[in-house]
């Protein structure tokens, strides 16, 4: 069995660290090294490998938002990297299946790559038996009356925006989001409860939301316009939004017209 492996580390030296031991082993295969958090979301989405070595630590994205931002259902198999072994029980929280210390020991190392073969092989049996029972499944189905079941999933998804964060699913209504703000290559959606960083882009969330109320109010803002309750007017010319929670959030004058007409106000 071959495993396809990926490196996450901001630093080359720990990076080369963890290559230079994994070269010496038959069965593992390095397909990429990444050097910060953007890059492995997009390599590990694209490539899909069996396992990650990923750095905790890094600046702007960190190990523990590559994991949310993959979300639950693509997340390979992990085993963190980190100086700080304050962050091990954190990362037992997450998809890891182990952690290494840094300056990394042989030993440990060993231990930790033979863990994660055992856990990928369980993996990859399990899978071939789900595999089956779908088909199996499937197969009777051909008979059966049709199902109905896709059909209202699929209602339930247009109504609600499912946010995937820490092994959880949240089903959030419009009325529970306040509003969405761009975070780099993610988006923070702010709720009353707390905010959920989210691996999309803001015209896809402007897509999404538009026509449950929510309106585009900035290049990084949008808003939902029930919690509108003030527009405050700068002196630069753009506006500031008050939010029913008291947030502010700027408006620019790109967007001050069209704000206007969803809002049904007089300028």
């Amino acid at each position: 069995m071959s495993i396809n492996v990926i490196i996450v580390d901001d630093e080359p030296l720990a990076r080369d660290g963890v290559a230079l031991r994994l070269q010496q082993e038959k069965d593992i295969n390095i397909v990429a090294e990444c050097e910060n958090g953007s890059e492995a979301i997009r390599t590990i989405l694209s490539l899909k490998p069996d396992l990650v070595f990923l750095d905790i630590k890094m600046p702007k994205v960190n190990g523990f938002d590559v994991v949310n931002a993959v979300g639950s259902e693509h997340m390979p198999p992990v085993i963190f990297l980190t100086a700080y072994d304050e962050y091990a029980i954190e990362a037992f929280n997450t998809h890891a299946i182990d952690y290494l210390l840094k300056p990394i020991d042989n030993e440990r190392f060993n231990e930790c790559l033979n863990h994660a073969r055992e856990h990928i092989l369980k993996n990859k049996i399990s899978q071939r038996s789900e595999q089956l029972t779908q088909l199996l499944s499937q197969t009777k189905g051909l008979t059966n009356t049709p199902s109905t079941t896709h059909i209202a999933s699929a209602n339930v998804s247009n109504e609600r925006l499912v946010i995937r964060s820490n092994g959880h699913v949240y089903l959030l209504k419009s009325e529970d989001i306040y509003w969405v703000e761009a975070e780099g290559d993610y988006v923070s959606v702010h709720t009353p409860q707390k905010s959920h960083l989210v691996r999309e882009t803001m015209k896809n969330m402007e897509l999404r939301l538009n026509e449950q109320g929510f309106q585009r109010v900035h290049r990084s803002s949008i808003v939902n316009l029930h919690y509108v309750s003030e527009l405050i007017s700068l002196d630069s010319g753009d506006y500031q939004i008050i939010l029913s929670d008291n947030t502010k959030v700027k408006l620019s004058r790109n967007y001050r017209d069209i704000l206007y007409q969803r809002l049904n106000a007089v300028p």
